[in-house]
């Protein structure tokens, strides 16, 4: 059994649904410790989060990643326990290990093989884990890096391990993500009787043409990294559950995955705007789940590229597709964020599973950028 493997194994015995880490951290820790690693635990609130660096040079490459996973649902459908992991037919079976304890396995293993091959090597390495990814996200990476940035600390380059490949390891990376506004958007009318519609304002058929037309917009086309921004309608309620009362209400929650060509205040502006039209009376909460961000070609993605290649054969495609990530929180620092995991195939899912050859060929990738960064010799 390789070393990624074990530490996998060990991880994903631990039940640490989120915002839970239950020894993760600890485990973690206890290996960087060894290898020269300062330590500071973080928790915020019911969140276990710890911030690790070895050396003081710049640049610093930051591992980042959680902990916790989401809710193994009912157990019985599992073929196995979800915090009971097991190895069959090369994979590797339990809650966590494709998203993301695999790839925590898989950044300690080649830190300490680098470690080991060059312990004095250039600039810095750190660590960012939380236990909040999986969560509500708010005392998690978040902060930590307002942590960071109050004592003036700054991040070169960071690997998020996230799950990012579609067929095998390392074919997809992601070099950006998606903005996120959500929105709740109340409608006033007058509830009423249906037999007297003159009395009432129905607020559905009054939003029905806004959301339309909300729904129609040619928001942006995107551009060369991001696709076109969409709006979707997540959810509509309306009435009493009667058929013969007009409702006084009607609530709609939508959401917006924007590129880098929108700003958060222009979509609200357009939104607004679209709704004052119709002459609605209406009023919005928002929510901003994240800013879109892009790390364009340059020196971390090159050296993910040339990382991938050497140990696989093939290069990586870039993509910004897919939900927020803790990248959304570390890339305002100024860094070069890229997201680069295992196989996605069945993250969330029962049954959830990654190719144990796959845990070795990234912990090889992610070791193989720390040589590119760093300028290391093996010995």
């Amino acid at each position: 059994m390789s070393t990624t493997l074990e530490l996998a194994k060990a991880l994903i015995a631990k039940d640490s649904v989120t915002p839970e880490d239950k020894g993760c951290q600890d485990l973690m820790i206890t290996r960087l410790e060894k290898l020269g690693f300062v330590i500071e635990r973080l928790p915020f609130g019911e969140v276990e989060n710890f911030w690790a660096r070895r050396g003081t040079d710049w640049p610093i490459l930051v591992f980042a990643g959680h902990t916790d996973v989401v809710p193994s649902g009912p157990t019985e459908q599992w073929n196995t326990p979800p915090f009971e992991p097991i190895v069959r037919d090369g994979f590797l079976y339990g809650r966590g290990a494709a998203d993301m304890k695999g790839s925590l396995a898989a950044m300690v293993t080649a830190t300490e093989r680098f470690v080991e091959r060059n312990p004095e090597h250039t600039g810095s390495i750190g660590y960012l884990i939380t236990s909040d990814e999986e969560g509500p996200a708010v005392n998690g990476t978040v902060k930590v890096v307002e942590f960071l940035k109050d004592r003036g600390e700054t991040i070169a380059f960071c690997i998020v391990g996230e799950p990012t490949s579609d067929d095998k390891v390392g074919d997809v990376v992601k070099n950006g993500r998606r903005g996120s506004l959500n929105g709740k958007l109340i409608v006033r009318g007058i509830q009423g009787h249906v037999a007297y519609p003159h009395l009432g304002k129905n607020p559905i058929h009054l939003a029905a043409p806004a959301i339309a037309e909300l729904s129609g917009i040619e928001w942006d086309r995107g551009n060369r990294y991001f696709p076109p921004t969409t709006f979707q309608i997540s959810n509509i309620k309306s009435g009493t559950g009667a058929t013969n009362v007009i409702p006084g209400d009607l609530e709609a929650l939508f959401n917006l995955r924007f590129s880098t060509e929108l700003t958060e205040e222009a979509i609200k502006q357009r939104v607004t705007e679209v709704l004052d039209r119709h002459k609605l009376d209406y009023e919005i909460e928002w929510s901003l789940s994240g800013n879109p961000f892009l790390t364009p070609e340059g020196e971390l993605v090159d050296t993910i590229r040339d990382a991938i290649a050497e140990v696989t054969g093939y290069e990586p495609k870039l993509s910004t597709s897919g939900g927020t990530s803790d990248g959304r929180f570390i890339a305002p620092m100024g860094a070069q964020v890229v997201e680069l995991g295992p196989v996605n195939a069945t993250i969330h899912k029962i049954n959830e599973c990654v190719k144990v050859s796959d845990l070795d060929q990234l912990s090889e990738i992610y070791e193989s950028i720390l040589k590119q960064l760093f300028g290391a010799e093996e010995n």
